[in-house]
């Protein structure tokens, strides 16, 4: 793109709106700024787009979402008339601009005549795609950027299912949305009319206590949490985002009476002002609740993302300090408690499937095999997760008994289609009390996991690398690890090489080749002789590189040693090149 073209275009619109236009005017000075914010379309992938709030076409503002809506109103209109009656809904989280951002999605869809829902106030993405399917609409819009900066929003697409639109619808809107020749020229209709026509309904109330009575399915034991959950003390944050209701309410409805909201972080705000990064993978945003729960003493700190997709947790550790589980710890005691509770009852099904990313623990495939349950791999994110199960569901032949990636998103009943922090809070909230019971602590329960599978670990780097120049150095670094792949790795050889963007797998001792059966993708991952693994992932929401390490040993000492050298002996190849 010619990006002083586009900017010219922009600085003579008369409509920008003064927010906008003021922001323009700051930056008119500034030239790597400019190109930045014109240099191109702001990428539309198969998940939507997310991005950096303000003006140009490579930025969130009103005329990009617009851009989006009118690809997505296009493609439903090839459809016909049953997909713009079935329509969209459309939900948005707590960040600048998401309740703007989700009108302007409606509007642009109302200018289409396709009927359009939208929640009278900020909702979690899992009650989006809960909504989907409970209303059977054609496809869902969720306002949000999960759990990114302040600065950041995005625009996310579901399909009919309430799972993200897989590759190849993905694809056919993307084209539509590249088709859209002038963003600031889409007609948009008038709210009111669309109101009076019925045309744009508000969903309010009826919605929340559907999905918080389909919550209360994935319990495994709500006998005892109803008779002895008031013995779990909770401490639960929505680090100002959308879960503080939908949590709270699930977890009180269940029969857990005992739980303590962080305060200073309950209520919705964009600044995310108590903390440098809304991401329950981080630990510095466990510090309030920290707090709090040495106060109350509690069992279990619970901390989810911004729109709710996202949960972390820290648990009473060594010394009875609290502990920041990782994504793939977290996943490893739920996976063990669901299997091992099922077939105790006689529930867990003879044809289950627990469904994984490439980049996720291993262990979890160990523990899966050891109750009869088939693991299938996919790649990452969540949309193939739903994907998968559509396809299981389709064809009758899996029952899907648990979902999760090492991201810190975790799915237990299918009736959502997306990682779900409400049903992992209320599935962490039981396992607390499970534990308790036996006079443990969730720490003491994934060391017994660790004790009967083996000592599973995982780490994961990444390097931040901003604009065009970013993008090229991370296409350029993963040039350079296919044209010179490193065939040892300390003393250690590589024996497996995916190749995920050529769909090839090369056992490299047999000089050996077998097709990938997944979707392309720009991923390379590394198995070494010890069972050691890296993976080398471009973040498909950020300007990131990103790179995911795993070991497995016989104890903790030599499984923290073999990863720690793992991870220096990658990064160092890493830094050389960038």
């Amino acid at each position: 793109m010619d990006w002083k073209k586009h900017w010219e275009r922009w600085k003579h619109c008369g409509w920008l709106g003064e927010d906008l236009q003021k922001q323009l005017e700051n930056i008119q000075n500034d030239e790597q700024t400019l190109e930045d914010c014109f240099y191109k379309y702001m990428d539309f992938g198969t998940g939507g787009m997310r991005g950096e709030l303000g003006p140009g076409t490579n930025r969130m503002n009103t005329f990009t979402i617009r851009r989006a809506a009118e690809g997505l109103a296009r493609y439903i209109e090839e459809h016909g008339n049953n997909a713009k009656t079935r329509g969209v809904v459309i939900a948005f989280d707590s960040r600048h601009r998401s309740r703007e951002f989700a009108l302007e999605t409606a509007l642009t869809l109302g200018a289409h005549h396709i009927q359009t829902y939208i929640f009278r106030d900020l909702r979690p993405t899992p009650e989006l795609s809960y909504a989907v399917r409970h209303l059977n609409t054609f496809a869902g819009v969720m306002i949000t950027a999960s759990h990114n900066p302040p600065e950041y929003n995005g625009f996310k697409l579901y399909g009919s299912d309430g799972g993200q639109f897989p590759p190849e619808p993905a694809k056919e809107i993307m084209k539509k949305v590249n088709e859209v020749e002038d963003e600031l020229a889409i007609k948009t209709a008038n709210e009111n009319d669309m109101q009076a026509s019925r045309l744009l309904q508000v969903i309010g109330e009826d919605m929340d206590t559907a999905y918080n009575d389909e919550l209360q399915t994935i319990s495994i034991h709500p006998e005892l949490i109803q008779e002895k959950g008031d013995r779990v003390s909770i401490v639960f944050t929505p680090l100002h985002g959308t879960a503080n209701i939908p949590v709270t309410r699930v977890l009180e409805t269940s029969g857990f009476t005992n739980v303590h909201v962080v305060k200073e972080q309950a209520l919705p705000d964009p600044e995310f002002s108590t903390v440098k990064s809304p991401n329950p993978e981080d630990k510095a945003a466990f510090e309030l609740a920290i707090e709090e729960g040495v106060e109350r003493d509690a069992d279990v700190l619970i901390a989810t993302d911004p729109d709710a997709d996202r949960v972390g947790l820290a648990v009473k550790g060594k010394d009875n300090h609290y502990q920041l589980l990782s994504g793939n710890q977290t996943g490893a005691l739920m996976l063990e408690y669901l299997l091992s509770q099922r077939s105790k009852k006689g529930t867990l099904s003879k044809n289950g499937v627990m469904l994984k990313t490439i980049v996720t623990s291993e262990i979890g495939r160990a523990i899966a095999e050891n109750y009869g349950v088939t693991t299938i791999d996919t790649l990452t994110g969540f949309k193939f997760i739903g994907e998968k199960m559509k396809q299981f569901e389709k064809e009758n032949t899996y029952d899907f008994q648990f979902g999760y990636e090492e991201s810190y998103g975790y799915l237990i009943g299918d009736f959502v289609r997306d990682k779900d922090a409400v049903q992992a809070s209320l599935l962490a909230a039981e396992m607390t009390l499970w534990y308790k019971e036996q006079g443990k602590t969730l720490y003491d329960g994934l060391i017994d996991i660790y004790e009967k599978y083996g000592f599973y670990l995982e780490d994961l780097d990444s390097l931040t690398l901003k604009g065009k120049i970013g993008e090229e150095k991370i296409e350029g670094l993963l040039k350079d690890f296919r044209q010179h792949p490193p065939l040892s790795i300390g003393s250690k050889d590589i024996t497996v090489i995916e190749d995920y963007q050529t769909s090839e797998r090369w056992y490299v001792r047999e000089d050996r080749k077998e097709s990938i059966h997944l979707p392309t993708s720009n991923v390379l991952k590394y198995k070494r002789e010890d069972g050691a693994w890296f993976c080398i992932r471009p973040s498909g929401t950020e300007p990131k590189v990103k790179f995911y390490f795993g070991v497995n040993k016989a104890n903790l000492e030599q499984a923290e040693e073999t990863l720690l050298q793992l991870k220096m002996d990658i990064m160092t190849q890493v830094h050389q090149y960038v």
